[in-house]
């Protein structure tokens, strides 16, 4: 077969593997998990064949015109270049992960099978958004997963959490879609086409007249989308959802969507400096912000979380500073390591029953109950924290190398003050990501108190998966910067000097020093302990510390004031904790400038409609009904009273009659 035809083949089968599940669910059930992993499997496969036939060359471009418009026509086609190809091979990888994990996840769940289908129609949307050679085609995927996203966020419908965090992530990321859906009308209106090949050839010739305003529209929905500031709130509350699903948005589909697209349309973005330093601006906020929040977390699902959205917030930094490569580079070297994360979390809770960072603290000897979690766990929190060797020190380094290029004069692709903002906050980004991958690692495997329990060993198909994603996550970097730049743009992705000494320096100061606090936080705890036991010598020494960190009774002294006495984040972030933990009272803000306003005009028009618009229509019924009222009232069928009123009447006629005569 042709590499057309493969391509097609690959959003296609995962999405007749929905249809099929959804058919089948209920009358033969035991196709259900087969028809879930089978189809995203194949597609993962065509995929690889198609990259390695493409190989990093020219772009396979296809188009046949899907409907006649009268004006821009719109048409069925593919674009598959080098990094097209690269992330549809990390979209099947993490989505066939997933899949997998999932029939031991959720083995006893009655909804699996709508679960599954949904997944499988997620991760076929996906595939369209990459391969996809037309705008409009490519808003299609685009918005099937903002319904994917609603439902299977929603999938424990029974619990308030989840319904609202659906409703929340559907809405918001409409919020940003509207003027995304502008954007794409004016840029297809100024160019004549939807078709991907076409813009960037009217980009190359100036053929776009308001570059800013359009790049400016389409960067509401890619924060929408990509859950970058400031549209980024709904993507913590959408931890409700089961925990694969996590893995899946936050890994390879939906958030990784937005930068995907934007480096799709590079060109055009970055042929406006104001919309390159509106983009470095958000970057910035996006990367620091999540990263002071993520310190502050207990639910574990919600500190990886807000690290996907600092993450982000690299990559859109890296398309700020006009340096694709890295970005795109960023983006598969964090699918691999993110979907580690949750995948492992979940494992985790599987076997503690909960996501408190602060209850599995007062648990001890948890890295022994789930052995495959910790060690691959820490693979990926080293990734992420961008320890060398592992696969997220390449892959930062690169973003971080591109702004000083930026800096230093090197490149002019991209305005100095971009290069500024994406390098100074990338650092402290740095810093902060180290301090609360440390702080997660620590709380969740180093605590002290109660014996962790034992609810046996974890399903093959959830452990198996974790040492997959465990091989790109500790090896992908090594070698991927020599080779991805023949797949991408030819720049050089090689790390510099600099910026891996000052990324490398900070990571390490912010593991340390969490470490350091975390200690002195827990002897801290162990000393009023002691003060415990000499005022309670009845009790053993290791009991009463067990107790002080497992509960926090009043008997410990001032450890009763702090909720988890061996959180580090709470001494590191001081005042700011509080604030962090809610995420800064974004949604506050949100709820202040646009909800409650909304609710009062809604109300106001309730009262309008119903006090003055229905007064009006209840009149002129009512006189109508009077009217009747009377005459039905006057039909009494009586023959006195009929021939009364004929002889009063015509007693009335007469005389009305002899006084008109006298008159005249």
């Amino acid at each position: 077969m042709t590499t057309t035809t493969l391509a097609v083949l690959v959003p296609l089968l995962p999405f007749l593997g929905a249809i099929a599940g959804l058919l089948l669910g209920r009358t033969a059930p035991g196709f259900v998990r087969p028809l879930a992993v089978l189809p995203t499997l194949t597609a993962l496969a065509l995929a690889v064949v198609v990259a390695v036939r493409q190989g990093g060359g020219l772009a396979v471009d296809a188009a046949t015109e899907l409907t006649p418009t009268g004006s821009v026509p719109i048409d069925l086609a593919l674009h598959i270049d080098g990094f097209a190809a690269l992330t549809a091979v990390v979209v099947g990888v993490v989505a066939t992960c997933v899949q997998i994990y999932s029939t031991g996840y959720l083995r006893d769940d009655p909804r699996y099978p709508s679960y599954a289908a949904l997944v499988s129609l997620f991760t076929s949307a996906m595939f369209l958004v990459v391969y996809s050679g037309d705008l409009m085609v490519l808003l299609v995927g685009w918005e099937v997963m903002g319904i994917c996203s609603y439902f299977l966020v929603g999938h424990y419908w029974e619990t308030p959490e989840a319904r609202a965090a659906s409703l929340k992530a559907f809405l918001v990321t409409k919020l940003g879609d509207v003027p995304f859906l502008i954007g794409l009308f004016a840029l297809a209106g100024e160019t004549g086409s939807f078709q991907i090949t076409h813009v960037l050839d009217a980009v190359a010739n100036g053929g776009i007249e308001h570059p800013t305003l359009i790049a400016l529209l389409l960067l509401a929905g890619v924060a929408g989308k990509s859950a970058q500031f400031p549209l980024h709130t709904w993507l913590p509350d959408a931890m409700a959802g089961p925990t694969p699903v996590s893995a899946l948005i936050h890994a390879a589909t939906m958030v990784a969507a937005g930068v995907y697209f934007v480096a799709r349309l590079l060109p055009l973005f970055a042929s406006s400096r104001a919309a390159m330093t509106v983009l470095a601006v958000m970057a910035a906020v996006t990367m620091t912000g999540s990263a002071l929040a993520a310190l502050a977390q207990d639910d574990i699902k919600r500190v990886l979380a807000y690290s996907t959205i600092g993450q982000l917030g690299y990559m859109t930094g890296a398309l700020a500073v006009d340096e694709r490569g890295a970005a795109v580079f960023h983006l598969l070297s964090h699918g691999a390591f993110k979907a580690l994360l949750f995948l492992a979390a979940g494992v985790i809770i599987h076997a503690v029953g909960t996501n408190s960072l602060a209850v599995m603290s007062r648990m001890s000897h948890l890295r022994d109950r789930v052995p495959d979690a910790y060690w691959t766990m820490t693979v990926a929190l080293l990734a992420l924290a961008a320890i060398p060797p592992f696969s997220g020190f390449f892959s930062k380094e690169a973003v971080l190398g591109a702004a000083e290029h930026v800096v230093t004069g090197h490149t002019e692709r991209a305005p100095a003050a971009a290069g500024w903002i994406v390098l100074l906050a990338g650092l402290a980004t740095a810093l902060l990501t180290a301090a609360y991958a440390t702080r997660l690692w620590l709380l969740a495997f180093r605590g002290h108190g109660t014996e962790a329990p034992d609810h046996g060993r974890q399903p093959l198909t959830m452990t198996a998966v974790l040492w997959v994603l465990a091989i790109p996550s500790l090896a992908l970097g090594g070698f991927a910067f020599r080779v991805l730049p023949d797949w991408f743009d030819g720049h050089d992705l090689t790390p510099t000097l600099t910026t891996s000494v000052l990324g490398t320096g900070m990571a390490l100061v912010g593991g340390i020093v969490t470490y350091a606090t975390w200690r002195h936080t827990t002897a801290h705890a162990a000393h009023l302990a002691l003060g415990a036991v000499a005022a309670h010598p009845e009790r053993g020494a290791g009991q009463v510390e067990a107790e002080a960190i497992a509960s926090h009774e009043p008997v410990y002294g001032d450890i009763a004031s702090a909720p988890d006495p061996s959180d580090p984040g709470r001494l590191l972030l001081g005042p700011l904790h509080r604030h962090a933990a809610t995420g800064f009272h974004l949604d506050a803000v949100y709820t202040a400038l646009l909800v409650r306003p909304v609710q009062a005009a809604a109300g106001l028009v309730r009262f309008l409609d119903r006090e003055v618009v229905d007064t009006y229509v209840r009149g002129a019924g009512t006189l109508p009904r009077w009217l009747g009222t009377a005459v039905r009232r006057a039909q009494t069928g009586n023959l006195q009273t009929y021939v009364s009123v004929l002889l009063a009447g015509t007693v009335v006629l007469a005389v009305a009659v002899v006084l008109a005569a006298t008159g005249a």
